[in-house]
């Protein structure tokens, strides 16, 4: 399992980039935290989850 803004998730073995478009987040509006390290943007499809990681996820939306 890998905590996903605190929540237990099956998502090992995925890249990061595969779960957020599954999870319905935009790319271009996320920043991505794994293991207390910022992960860059062109590292999103390379990078896999692995079991027991910690992952948060900072979604900015737009408005007024």
């Amino acid at each position: 399992m890998v905590a996903i803004n605190g929540e237990k998730v099956q998502a090992q073995g995925k890249t990061i980039g595969q779960y957020i478009e599954e999870a319905g987040y935009n790319k271009d509006r996320v920043v991505v935290e794994i293991n207390m390290e910022i992960i860059p943007k062109d590292k999103l499809d390379t990078i896999i989850l692995n079991e027991g990681d910690s992952v948060e996820i900072l979604n900015f939306v737009g408005g007024g």
